[in-house]
């Protein structure tokens, strides 16, 4: 009888401990959803860049990494250090297109493209700044001015300013490199297929100028 009552009492002690039990789970995850970001609303359009011309599955480079190319991540102006695509309504304003958003950083997609690019055009080991090298012969870097739409010319514009660095020698050389896809309309669905054509066209001149100089 005894050892009876001592369960009834501990039965009783587990029902009212469920409730606070519960309550101090949904705190808890209550307080871990203030902490973790779940993302905002994603955009139904999110963009990003495809190569033109790609190396085969399956194909092995290697070499010395004194004739490597390193393709750094271009620097951009504010405007583009985001994932939106930007607007040049006119020379001293700047909106986003809306409902669109590119799928990371245009700057770190496009040095993507030119890599992938410059490995369709060349057999010498091609590398990106977030692959390790002790020592590379070339180094791809610059600005990424403009990748985006005009509002005043009904265009997408993709330009980019290159330089071009080589271990052990002290020349350095800069170009600047443009595409232009005119008539288009300010939409996700025309702006994402011509912001990619004029991408890949800035990247297979800034290849040739890389592989051909």
């Amino acid at each position: 009888m005894k050892s009876g009552a001592m369960t009834g009492k501990s039965a009783m002690r587990i029902n009212k401990a469920i409730p606070v039990l519960l309550t101090l789970s949904l705190a808890a995850t209550m307080t871990l959803s203030g902490c973790i970001s779940l993302g905002g609303k994603v955009p139904p359009t999110l963009l990003t860049l495809t190569p033109a011309t790609t190396v085969p599955a399956g194909t092995v480079t290697s070499g010395d990494p004194k004739t490597a190319i390193m393709v750094m991540e271009p620097e951009t102006d504010q405007h583009l250090a985001v994932v939106r695509v930007p607007v040049q309504v006119d020379d001293t304003n700047v909106a986003y297109i809306k409902n669109a958003a590119w799928v990371e950083r245009p700057a770190r997609l496009f040095r993507a493209l030119l890599a992938e690019t410059l490995r369709s055009k060349t057999s010498a080991l091609v590398l990106e700044d977030t692959q390790a090298a002790a020592s590379v012969g070339t180094r791809i870097s610059g600005r990424l001015i403009d990748m985006g739409y005009d509002a005043r010319t009904s265009s997408v514009v993709v330009r980019f300013e290159a330089i071009r660095s080589t271990t052990g020698n002290a020349v350095v050389s800069t170009k600047r490199f443009e595409s232009v896809v005119p008539g288009i309309e300010a939409k996700p669905e025309a702006v994402g297929p011509a912001l990619n054509k004029a991408a890949n066209d800035v990247a297979a001149q800034v290849a040739g100028w890389v592989v051909g100089g």
